[in-house]
């Protein structure tokens, strides 16, 4: 039993195998598939300067109460990365990614950071894969990225899936719906929960957000009733194209995003089996998030995706990757024979393993059935006539193979 000190951090987890594999292969399809849509994979570093977050909006939940921040030796100050968008912008504008041909297609993945309360599949330490999409203001570039996102849940294995979406509109007519929305609610302040009466004052949209004043939110004005003519238009070409696309999406009026940046565009994808109104992940249009960072403002869509929460998901529909492994394993004396046969067959691309533990050739055959497809025995008769035993585990059938043809026969039989 570890000591209680050394124990892992409350809301982290340690991914162990077979789960560490079912993570590697989540992470290859979803590379596969952003690379299909002429992504390209970028990493910025796991920790940032304070106020390069501070830009995603002072009243949101990662400001207020969730950021992992510190002061270094040095006396910078400091943030574990609690989200990929703002990062990735700071890498756009540093890097004059804005000289280069536009649009520029960008996909992460890596830790995210947020000191919440630890739920299920929802951690301290978790996963984000996402896409950003800068330098084209266009409803093409919305449902491209939109197409792209239920792409990757079809892949990973979640047939049909439903994106919700909305505008949030723009700097000419959300305002407006900013006070009427403020009005509405100021009607029924006594009634609010404490989290509203707080976002009344600071973030009025995110009123709409709430999982308890839902009776309430019912009646608030309806922020279509405010979208000016660009963003109406926008919208609707949006709302085409994915449809066009054969994808099942719908309009909420009540979404909106958790972050200060969005503008217009705002979805969420989901997925039937999960029920109603329950998101596996989401994303928008965050055209103003450049400007907000001293440089010009550069137009931008994407998506992020919590790994765990996608996952947990899928899991009846993702099975562990199999591997298909060679065990050599060997009669008393021929240890080291076997480990040169072994490596030999990695050198050669085999995923191969022999014994390390000096174990009787029965204890060895029954860990090769736990790890491995064949297995092949070194010594004996067949070894001293230049034969090796290969034993299929999955058939329990057997045939001698020269020494020289054993890697010959194992891709003969798919174990490459």
């Amino acid at each position: 039993m570890i000591q209680p000190e050394l124990q892992r951090p409350r809301g982290t987890r340690d991914i162990l195998p077979p789960e560490s594999w079912r993570v590697e292969k989540f992470r290859e399809i979803v590379f596969a598939m952003a690379t299909r849509y002429g992504f390209e994979p970028m990493e910025t570093p796991i920790f940032e300067r304070s106020p390069v977050f501070l830009r995603v909006g002072e009243a949101t939940d990662i400001v207020q109460h969730e950021r992992y921040r510190f002061t270094d030796a040095g006396g910078d100050d400091l943030t574990l990365r609690p989200e990929g968008t703002a990062a990735v912008a700071r890498a756009y504008i540093e890097n004059g990614l804005s000289m280069a041909p536009q649009p520029v297609r960008l996909f992460y993945w890596g830790p995210m950071f947020r000191r919440e309360n630890p739920q299920a599949e929802r951690y301290r330490q978790h996963t984000q894969f996402g896409v950003e999409l800068y330098g084209s203001p266009g409803p093409p570039a919305d449902a491209e990225v939109i197409a792209l996102a239920t792409a990757a849940v079809e892949a990973v294995g979640l047939r049909g899936p439903v994106v919700r979406v909305n505008s949030i509109g723009c700097d000419v007519c959300r305002p407006a719906y900013r006070d009427a929305l403020v009005h509405y609610y100021r009607g029924r302040q006594a009634e609010l929960c404490a989290d509203c009466h707080a976002r009344l004052d600071k973030n009025p949209l995110r009123l709409l957000d709430c999982k308890v004043d839902v009776a309430i939110r019912a009646q608030a004005p309806d922020l279509a009733e405010f979208w000016c003519d660009a963003c109406r238009a926008h919208y609707q070409a949006v709302e085409a194209l994915v449809v066009g696309a054969g994808r099942d999406i719908r309009r909420d009026p009540h979404l909106v995003r958790g972050l200060d940046y969005y503008t217009r565009t705002v979805f969420e994808v989901g997925h039937p089996q999960l029920g109603t109104g329950v998101a596996l992940f989401g994303g928008g249009r965050y055209d103003g998030l450049t400007g907000g960072m001293g440089a010009p403002a550069v137009p931008a869509v994407g998506f992020g995706m919590g790994v765990e929460r996608m996952l947990s998901a899928v899991r009846e529909h993702f099975p562990v990757p199999s591997v298909a492994r060679v065990y050599v394993a060997h009669l008393p004396g021929f240890e080291t024979t076997a480990w040169r046969l072994a490596e030999d067959l990695r050198q050669a691309g085999f995923c191969a393993e022999s014994d390390l533990l000096n174990r009787s050739l029965k204890a060895q055959l029954k860990d090769a059935g736990r790890r491995a497809r064949f297995a092949l025995l070194v010594g004996g008769r067949e070894w001293d006539n230049g034969l090796v035993v290969a034993r299929d585990l999955t058939t329990g059938t057997q045939e001698t193979v020269p020494r020289d043809q054993v890697a010959v026969y194992l891709a003969g039989n798919g174990m490459k």
